[in-house]
């Protein structure tokens, strides 16, 4: 299954990147996070894997993330023309995913974030759930999307709506 989703933020594109790519700020805006902590490499940067536990609803889900592209590496004085990526895959039973995702500039304060995603799935629930509600990845994708807009433009915390 493949989809791509797409916002546009109201700052502009490096201080969405260097927002984006903090690992503090993950709980602030990721729904449903209970731990994002590197297993090997530093946080957020290149080739560093992270075991992360994610809880919806009453389903708890546990993966490994690797961070397979971060560029450019310096998320600092980048050129207006570059396109920022942070590409990942993600591991987890029954399932394996990847999300490539691009900031560009979309005016003189803006940014467009576009994230391409992929799964597959090899065990048998996750094939049902995807086959029965393939829209609700596409809706859990806008969904982070939505929360990150909220956070870095108006400092929204979800687990200010959760609790």
């Amino acid at each position: 299954m493949k989809y791509t989703v797409s916002i546009e933020i109201a700052l502009p594109r490096e201080q969405v990147a260097q927002l984006l790519a903090d690992p503090a700020h993950l709980p602030k805006w990721l729904r449903g996070l209970v731990l994002h902590e590197p297993v090997s490499g530093t946080h957020g940067q290149l080739g560093t894997t992270s075991r992360v536990v994610m809880q919806m609803g009453e389903q708890r889900m546990e993966c490994t993330e690797t961070i397979t592209r971060r560029e450019p590496a310096d998320l600092h004085e980048i050129p207006s023309e570059a396109v920022v990526h942070f590409d990942r895959e993600i591991v987890g039973e029954g399932m394996w995913s990847v999300s490539r995702d691009r900031l560009t500039e979309a005016g003189p304060q803006r940014t467009l974030w576009e994230s391409e995603n992929e799964y597959r799935f090899t065990g048998l629930l996750m094939r049902l759930v995807a086959l029965v509600v393939p829209g609700a990845f596409r809706k859990q994708s806008l969904q982070h999307m939505q929360d990150f807009k909220n956070f870095v433009e108006r400092g929204q915390d979800v687990r200010d709506a959760a609790g």
